[in-house]
């Protein structure tokens, strides 16, 4: 068991920067132990956006070296692994056997842990639901030093909270998961041009039946008639039998390892009204794609082929700034708060618009409705903008995703969860001396008073 050392440490929106004192473990002795030591966060590979792995003065157990394999059954495509394995070293090993994971967020750089304390969601959440509905059980290092396991039959209360729980209520050592089996590593893809709100609402409600994947970028500098127009992309897995023959050498193709990154921080004052317009223009042109057949690296993971892709906002950093509303009043809603984000003088993004499905669990962020995710640079006009627009989310009947928040105040918070009391019960049940804490645990007051 390694001593701790102090580092600075940020989500991937580099903001805000605290000083934790990070640890290592490499096996559940190393877990224990660590635990012992203080107030403590479990931190994957570093993907949430904001304080959700930083812990101001206290400990982060760095917890990607528990990346190992431990059962595979080929038959019901059932994996059980160490909480530190990343959905890409999953992709790796199980996409030449035809496995692929359920559930893919926008990137593959994110652990099992971090998937399950965030319970991500991808392009299917329509049809697919989130992190949740793939996982069958995990176990966990408890505030008392012992180890759980948690299922929908086991320790149910523990199971449930801990999907987005944001690693508040113990150390996820082990899950169990069920595999996707695919035919190919393709996506059969249609992408359409939308000219407004109006145009991008009407297409989700004729093609959301048809295709499992839907994602749409937004162009949030629009206004006027063509606010809420750009380009949605849909799609299916391709099957072994409708790739052309040029893929049909390669079916089950795997992501080349990128060469292309990003090596410093850029100075801030690239991104501003006049480039964001330009590459807005690129992006339009680039999703636009004519291309029917695409690989789950392009179609799944598009930002993935440039490391350090984040360092493209400055050292200043930035949010990711994601809400999901009511399809009831959807467009009145979404009028308003895409008219607010024009106006308010900020640099809106890398802007997707999807619908979602039904929610499930405690603190868990998707249900039924219309969610949006900016990317905004950290600016002064920031910092007194997003309290608005919180307002405004919370108005409509909105909640912000928790596993990449950065700003929103407790009040705020417990307004857009009033189930956060149902969590904190069991909060108290299993950690009531808070072991395991955060910055956004003090934030947003899920700590045990």
């Amino acid at each position: 068991m390694e001593s701790a050392q102090k580092h600075k440490l940020a989500g991937w929106g580099n903001y805000p920067v605290a000083e934790s004192y990070t640890v290592n473990p490499r096996n559940e002795e190393d877990a224990r132990g660590d635990l012992n030591k203080g107030r403590v966060i479990a931190r994957g590979l570093g993907r949430s956006y904001g304080d959700q792995a930083v812990n101001e003065d206290q400990f982060v157990a760095v917890c990607t070296k528990l990346n190992h394999f431990l059962k595979w059954n080929e038959q019901e495509g059932i994996l059980e692994c160490e909480a530190g394995v990343s959905l890409e070293e999953i992709i790796l090993t199980f996409g030449p056997k035809g496995w692929l994971p359920m559930i893919c967020p926008g990137t593959k750089f994110v652990t099992i842990g971090g998937a399950i304390a965030n319970d991500i969601h991808g392009k299917a959440h329509h049809i697919d639901g989130s992190f949740v509905n793939c996982v069958l059980s995990f176990t966990i290092l408890l505030a008392d030093g012992t180890i759980a396991e948690a299922s929908r039959t086991e320790n149910a209360d523990l199971f449930w909270a801990n999907f987005g729980g944001l690693g508040l209520l113990g150390v996820i050592l082990t899950a169990r998961l069920k595999l996707r089996r695919v035919e190919t590593t393709y996506f059969k893809q249609k992408s359409i041009k939308i000219k407004n709100l109006d145009h991008m609402l009407e297409a989700l409600e004729q093609y959301d039946h048809d295709y499992n994947y839907s994602v749409a970028w937004i162009d949030a500098l629009a206004k006027g008639p063509k606010l809420g127009g750009g380009v949605l992309t849909l799609g299916n897995a391709a099957k072994l039998s409708e790739l052309p023959e040029n893929l049909k050498s390669n079916p089950l193709k795997l992501h080349a390892t990128s060469r292309l990154t990003v090596p410093f921080f850029l100075p801030s004052f690239v991104l501003n009204g006049l480039t964001v317009r330009m590459l807005n223009k690129v992006i339009a042109f680039v999703q636009n794609s004519p291309k029917e057949f695409v690989h789950y690296e392009k179609f799944f993971f598009p930002l993935d082929a440039i490391n350090n892709w984040n360092r493209g906002y400055g050292k200043r950093g930035f949010i990711q700034y994601q809400f999901v509303i009511p399809e009831d009043n959807g467009k009145k809603n979404l009028t308003e708060i895409l008219e607010m984000i024009a106006a308010s003088g900020c640099t809106p993004f890398l802007n997707v618009f999807k619908r979602m499905g039904e929610g499930q669990g405690i603190l868990s962020f998707p249900f039924k409705g219309y969610t949006l995710a900016i990317d905004f640079p950290v600016t002064k006009n920031l910092l007194s903008f997003t309290p608005k627009l919180d307002a405004k989310v919370l108005s409509a009947g909105g909640r912000l995703y928790l596993g990449k928040d950065a700003l929103l105040h407790e009040s705020t918070f417990k307004a857009m969860y009033p189930q956060y009391e149902q969590w904190m019960a069991i909060k108290r049940k299993y950690d009531p001396g808070n072991r395991f804490t955060s910055n956004i645990s003090r934030r947003l007051g899920l700590e045990i008073a």
